[in-house]
């Protein structure tokens, strides 16, 4: 049997379920369940997402590459970008997202204004301080620290949510007043559009023969790490399909009203708190390991500038990354700039002695990392409630934002354009 086309019935079904899943985009809402399920896999196996850490690793490299690597204290001998498991995470998003691009016939080489290239520069200059002070991006210092239940998220939170005001108002002061490289370069279409689906399976067939290898590796290390390459590249594809960033969930609500993927986000912590302690409670992973020592000065400046930063970037770390992966030239220079601010920041303010940690095993009844730009704040430590009286705080904040989200939707009165 066959349709007016001549195509035979089973086989228009299959493309029909094809473009469902690979070529119409996912709700901002699935990218969020998606996402908190990759997350709780990596908690089961005593991990976490991460992506600061890679990018700073690779401004290392960088940094050694251009002759500043001594100067800066940074070590010569530094861990492979493929073993370093926050380096690996990242390199396995970008081909998660580059596999989702091309499934979808939605790569595409991104030729920015040239005005947009200088934004990048500076937009990812101000991330990588901003994530230096923080002890993490929008990921690592904000979202996975409220699924460990950590007061630095919410404290970065409220950064995040200034910078992102005053980097509107900076942005939009610049479209009124600069004029110089506006004009985008002519599109340029691809040739190879119509093998970009094959391309894509082949990508997704690498990245199983890669983990299948390096599980059945007599190395542990690899045999570990084979884990973070199929996690990494799940959440890149999550991502994309969902277009999930987390520069648009502070972003969107003061520049369009829109909160789409601000109540994504909070639906994604709503889940993620209660998985992240029931896996502390069982003591499969310490919480320690993913809440950085910067409550509550460093969470905040942190959150602030690098808010500042992903609005002219446009996007955040996680996200610039996977845009990368569909194409956008303004990322990659975005990502660069990020990694070597991020280097050069963390050198500097180790030798100022900010970030160097202590741990204090008498401070809040644990053992909790101090540095001079905060300390390592568990809520349930920090409340002295135990989880009760932690998630209850966590759903009310998260309410609290919620109405003000809300409300901004109906009445746009908070918007910044």
């Amino acid at each position: 049997m066959s349709d007016s086309t001549n195509k035979p019935v089973w086989l228009k079904g299959f493309q029909e379920d094809y473009k469902t899943v690979f070529v119409e985009p996912w709700s901002a809402n699935t990218g969020a369940i998606a996402l908190v399920i990759l997350m709780a896999v990596l908690m089961g196996s005593g991990l976490f997402w991460g992506v600061f850490g890679g990018i700073k690793l690779w401004g290392d490299y960088l940094n050694n590459a251009i002759g500043l690597g001594s100067l800066l204290g940074i070590k010569e001998q530094l861990e492979s970008p493929l073993i370093h498991r926050i380096s690996l995470m990242n390199i396995a998003l970008v081909m998660g997202a580059f596999s989702a691009a091309l499934l979808s016939r939605q790569f595409h080489i991104n030729h920015p204004p040239r005005l947009e290239y200088v934004w990048a520069a500076a937009g990812g200059t101000l991330m990588g301080v901003g994530a230096t002070l923080a002890g993490g991006c929008t990921t690592g210092g904000f979202f996975v620290p409220l699924t460990f239940s950590s007061a630095s998220g919410w404290a970065m939170w409220a950064g995040l949510l200034i910078g992102a005001v005053i980097g509107l108002k900076l942005l939009l002061w610049t479209m009124e007043n600069i004029t110089w490289g506006c004009t985008a370069p002519a599109y340029r279409p691809s040739r190879f559009k119509k093998w970009h689906p094959l391309i894509g399976a082949l990508v997704v067939v690498f990245i199983l023969y890669w983990a299948i290898r390096w599980l059945k590796s007599s190395e542990d290390i690899k045999a570990v790490r084979a884990l973070l390459v199929v996690t990494g590249f799940g959440i890149g594809f999550v991502l994309h399909r969902s277009r999930f960033c987390l520069s648009r969930v502070f972003r969107e609500p003061f520049m369009t009203a829109e909160g789409e993927m601000t109540k994504a986000l909070m639906l994604a912590v709503a889940l993620g708190a209660p998985v992240g302690a029931a896996f502390i409670s069982f003591g499969t992973i310490d919480p320690y390991l993913a809440i950085p020592a910067r409550f509550w000065l460093g969470s905040a400046l942190g959150g602030l500038i690098f808010g500042i930063g992903m609005v002219f970037a446009g996007g955040c770390a996680s996200g610039s990354l996977w845009r990368i992966g569909e194409g956008h030239l303004k990322l990659v220079v975005a990502v660069i700039f990020f990694a070597w601010s991020g280097s050069t920041a963390n050198a500097v303010l180790g030798k100022f002695g900010l970030t160097a940690s202590s741990v204090d095993i008498d401070f809040l009844d644990g053992m909790a990392e101090i540095t001079g730009l905060g300390y390592q704040a568990f809520m349930p430590d920090l409340l002295g409630g135990g989880w009760g009286s932690t998630l209850l705080t966590t759903y009310v904040l998260l309410a609290i934002w919620y109405i003000f989200i809300r409300y901004n939707e109906s009445t746009s009165k908070f918007t910044v354009f």
